[in-house]
C-alpha cells in the first residue's frame, strides 16, 4: 500500500488544447457542433418544478420519507441542476452573458446556497489553468489532502462535507472577483426563493431541499463524479477521465468529461457526437462505466487519496516559481 504525501507533478501542459488542435485538424467538421442550445432552459424549468413539487409533497411527511425522497429523487434532480448551472457558466444556452447568468441563478434556486455566479468564475479558471494550484479550485488544499489521507472514514467525511471543503479552497485562489452585484443578485434570488418555500411549505420542505443538495454532491454514488473527472484512478498519469455509464441519461451527458474539456463550447446534447466523430482519440483513454462502483472503490481503496491529482508549475502564459507558496508572483 502506498501512502502518498504529495500530489503528482507534471512538467507539461494539460492535454486538452493539444488534443483539440489534433482533432480539429483531422475532423474540421467538429466545429459544426459548437453553438448554443436555448432549449436547455426548458430542462431547467422542469427540474426546478420537480424539486418544488417534491418539497410540497413531503412538507408534512416523516423524516424517513424526507430522507428517502432526497436520496433517491432529489439528489438526482439537484445534480442535474448542477449540470445546468455548468452549461450556463459556459454560456451554452443564450448569446448574452447576462441571460445565461439569470438562467443559472434560476437553476440554482432549489439548491438553497447561492453558488451559480461564483461557480462560473472558479470553473472557467479550472478550464484555463488546469492543475495550477493557485488558480484551479477543483484541486484540494494540501492540508485537506493530508487530513483526509486514504482512510475510509476520512474519505467518507470528505464526501459528506464536500461543499464545505470547497469553501475553504477559495482563500488560496487568485485573480477571481469574489464580490460584485451579480453575487448580490444571486444571494437575493436564493433568499427570496428559500423564504417563499419556508412560508408556504414549512421547515420539512427546506430540510428536503438541503438534503437533496448534500446528497447530490456528497456521500452518494453521484458524488463519485468528482472523483471520476480528474483523480488518478489508474496506473497511468491520465489527467482527465470520462464516464460512459447509464447515469449520463439523467445527468445530461456530464460524464463526457474529456470531450467537454477538449470542446467546452459544445453543449451537453452534442457531447456524445465528439466521441462518435473522433473515436480513436477517446477509445484509447481510460474511462469509467459506473459511478456506483467508483464510489465504493474510492472509499475502500487505500491506493486512492486526495493526493491522486496532477499539479503543474507552469500553464500557458502563467509562470509559477513555487506553487507551495501562496504569495508567489504570477505573470499573465
Amino acid at each position: 500500500m502506498i501512502n502518498k504525501t504529495d500530489f503528482v507533478y507534471s512538467q507539461v501542459s494539460e492535454p486538452h488544447r493539444t488534443r483539440t488542435k489534433q482533432i480539429l485538424k483531422q475532423f474540421p467538421q467538429m466545429r459544426n457542433l459548437i453553438g448554443k442550445n436555448p432549449l436547455t432552459i426548458f430542462a431547467i424549468i422542469g427540474l426546478v418544478a420537480f424539486q418544488v413539487g417534491l418539497a410540497w409533497l413531503v412538507r408534512d411527511q416523516s423524516w424517513w420519507i424526507i430522507f428517502g425522497a432526497a436520496y433517491l429523487l432529489g439528489a438526482f434532480a439537484d445534480h442535474a441542476l448542477f449540470v445546468m448551472i455548468h452549461e450556463c457558466a459556459h454560456q451554452l444556452l443564450f448569446k448574452g452573458r447576462s441571460a445565461n447568468r439569470w438562467a443559472g441563478m434560476f437553476a440554482n434556486m432549489p439548491q438553497i446556497f447561492p453558488s451559480s455566479i461564483s461557480f462560473e468564475r472558479y470553473h472557467i479558471k479550472h478550464h484555463s489553468f488546469q492543475g495550477v494550484h493557485e488558480l484551479d479550485a477543483d484541486l484540494p488544499n494540501r492540508w485537506e489532502a493530508k487530513m483526509i489521507n486514504n482512510s475510509f472514514f476520512g474519505k467518507a467525511m470528505w464526501l459528506l462535507f464536500y461543499p464545505v471543503f470547497q469553501v475553504f479552497r477559495l482563500s488560496r485562489l487568485r485573480e477571481i472577483q469574489t464580490f460584485d452585484w451579480w453575487i448580490v443578485a444571486n444571494i437575493l434570488v436564493q433568499a427570496a426563493f428559500t423564504t417563499i418555500i419556508w412560508v408556504f411549505f414549512g421547515w420539512h420542505a427546506i430540510a428536503f431541499l438541503l438534503l437533496s443538495f448534500s446528497f447530490s454532491v456528497g456521500l452518494h454514488p453521484l458524488g463519485a463524479r468528482w472523483i471520476q473527472e480528474h483523480y488518478l484512478t489508474h496506473s497511468v498519469e491520465q489527467e482527465t477521465y470520462s464516464y460512459y455509464g447509464n447515469f449520463n441519461v439523467v445527468a445530461f451527458n456530464v460524464g463526457f468529461h474529456n470531450e467537454h474539456h477538449d470542446f467546452p463550447s459544445i453543449p451537453w446534447n452534442k457531447l456524445p457526437e465528439i466521441k462518435k466523430t473522433a473515436p480513436d482519440y477517446y477509445d484509447t483513454l481510460y474511462y469509467h462505466t459506473s459511478w456506483t462502483k467508483l464510489f465504493f472503490r474510492f472509499l475502500f481503496d487505500r491506493e486512492i487519496s486526495l493526493f491522486n491529482r496532477i499539479l503543474r508549475k507552469e500553464r500557458g502564459k502563467v509562470a509559477l516559481t513555487d506553487v507551495s507558496k501562496p504569495d508567489v508572483e504570477m505573470k499573465i
